[in-house]
């Protein structure tokens, strides 16, 4: 394994002890991905190039779809994307809201210099590629303010005339947010700026100043989408990809509301089929039911025919460049694998090194998960957060902090309810009736 720096190897072992999903740098523990990574980098220089494209990723829970995502996130932010993951919920998040879906990619928005909250740095960003661009022409002094400003706006209505045609309220909020800057208004600024990431609620006074009113509405943040892909694109970034996660939650809303996200999403996928977003990236994930089920994508037939993909064949034989994939279940094997690499990950700028080596083998990874899997009820699809959590948390730490630690001999694996999800406490479930406690 190659060496990663501290603090790269520091953002994967904490996450780990959250148990949660690192952000970034994922390809330094990654198992069975290999067979995926020429379609997706493939798909990424198309993307590069100004097209679009979109996938949808199925797998049951504990699969590793997050896992996937992220990889792939990660796998486009090294290439200079901006990336940006959605969850979507019934009340946070509605799929068929939109303008609430393009409001949460804003705030999660990411480059490879920032994890998130990315949105002002890549508008600044623009701007200043904007005057980079009017000096470079050679016919501005670089202390002619007013000059270069209005250089600099005409470039800018320029680059953004497109977009302009169908939301010409994006480009006045732009010209309104740098007006603001000029005028020293940083509270005008930022409300603006706001404004332009779909955020509600805004003072007056600061959309006044913008020539703008009212909320981004549904449609009104496709075409706020399309503006965003415009600056990215002018400022070197060669393409955004979103991940919408999550996305079978919608079986468990009204049907009228169901039937409104399957239609959105429908929509996404017919625009970037038309090429209206040159440089997206659109992933989607979602469980078997969602694909095949009553409650999901069959219930509208158009855009059943546009995710439909034949996985009857075997599982070897699938085709990693369809619109729609399908990942593994997780096995024992890859489980240990697995460990053994976060192993690995946390021996570099370990205190004690040569102890985690020797203490916590590929042997003892190997028996910890078996050990794992065995509390869940032998479902090595839900056991690998908690065991990559138990490795780090309970004994890589304990190995590296305390000389007289023996994993072997002092520590004994338990699971409580409290540090389990719903899933995973149904696993570790009780296995006969004579284990259930009755009420008398």
């Amino acid at each position: 394994m190659s060496s990663i720096s501290p603090q790269k190897r520091d953002q994967i072992i904490d996450a780990i002890r959250r148990g949660t999903v690192p952000q970034a740098n994922l390809d330094t523990f990654a198992v069975g991905l290999e067979r995926f990574e020429p379609a997706v980098d493939d798909e990424l220089r198309k993307v590069s190039a100004g097209g679009s494209v979109f996938k949808a990723i199925r797998g049951d829970y504990g699969c590793g779809k997050t896992f996937v995502c992220r990889w792939l996130a990660d796998r486009a932010r090294k290439l200079g994307f901006a990336t940006a993951e959605v969850q979507i919920s019934e009340t946070e998040t509605p799929l068929h809201r939109l303008e609430t879906v393009y409001r949460r990619l804003n705030e999660r928005l990411a480059t490879a210099d920032t994890m998130q909250g990315a949105f002002r740095n890549i508008i600044d960003g623009w701007f200043y590629t904007l005057e980079e661009d009017v000096l470079a022409e050679g016919t501005i002094a670089p202390d002619d303010s007013q000059a270069l400003l209005r250089r600099s706006t005409e470039l800018l209505e320029k680059r953004l005339a497109e977009v302009a045609q169908t939301s010409p309220t994006f480009t006045a909020a732009l010209r309104g947010y740098r007006k603001a800057q000029v005028q020293n208004r940083p509270d005008l600024a930022d409300g603006i700026l706001a404004w332009l990431a779909g955020q509600p609620n805004i003072a007056a006074e600061a959309k006044r100043l913008a020539g703008v009113k009212g909320d981004i509405d549904h449609f009104g943040a496709l075409n706020f989408l399309q503006g965003l892909l415009t600056i990215l694109r002018d400022s070197g970034h060669p393409g955004l990809l979103i991940v919408l996660d999550e996305v079978e939650t919608i079986q468990r809303v009204r049907s009228d509301v169901r039937d409104k996200s399957l239609n959105a999403l429908r929509q996404w996928i017919d625009e970037v089929d038309s090429g209206r977003f040159p440089g997206l990236y659109l992933v989607i994930t979602g469980t078997p039911a969602f694909y095949d089920g009553p409650q999901g994508v069959s219930r509208l037939e158009p855009l059943a025919q546009r995710l439909h993909v034949d996985f009857q064949t075997e599982a070897r034989f699938d085709n990693p460049r369809a619109v729609q994939i399908r990942l593994p279940a997780f096995t024992l094997d890859r489980m240990r694998l697995v460990g053994s690499r976060i192993r690995e990950v946390y021996e570099q700028h370990a205190k004690a090194p040569e102890r985690v080596e020797r203490l916590c083998d590929d042997a003892y990874v190997a028996s910890l998960a078996d050990a794992v899997a065995g509390k869940l009820g032998g479902k090595v699809g839900v056991s690998p957060r908690i065991f990559l959590k138990k490795l780090v948390s309970d004994v890589l730490d304990r190995i590296d902090q305390f000389p007289e630690f023996e994993p072997r001999t002092h520590y004994a694996l338990t699971l409580s309810e409290a540090e389990l999800t719903p899933v995973e406490r149904q696993a570790a479930g009780a296995a006969s009736v004579d284990e259930i406690e009755l009420e008398l």
